[in-house]
């Protein structure tokens, strides 16, 4: 079981969050992904043995995706 897991919310371009959607699918050590409503437009669960995994993930995965505009990355701490 991985020891480190994030909660990421993003915001996507107007149009683009099926395609961010399917991008993140891609990606290895997403748990999930959930399109939602508020102000972000999806959130997604991201597991990682350590948080150097998923610091690369996030930074070298997931904000690369085109269509992301901005993310808030939620670490869970239990």
């Amino acid at each position: 079981m991985p020891a480190t897991r994030a909660f990421i919310l993003i915001e996507t371009s107007v149009g683009k969050t099926k395609e961010v959607v399917s991008a993140l699918n891609q990606i290895s050590g997403v748990h999930s992904v959930n399109v939602v409503t508020g102000g972000y437009d999806i959130i997604t669960i991201v597991e990682a043995a350590d948080l150097v995994i998923l610091g690369d993930a996030v930074t070298n995965h997931i904000h690369t995706i085109p269509g992301i505009i901005r993310t808030q990355t939620c670490i869970a701490v239990n």
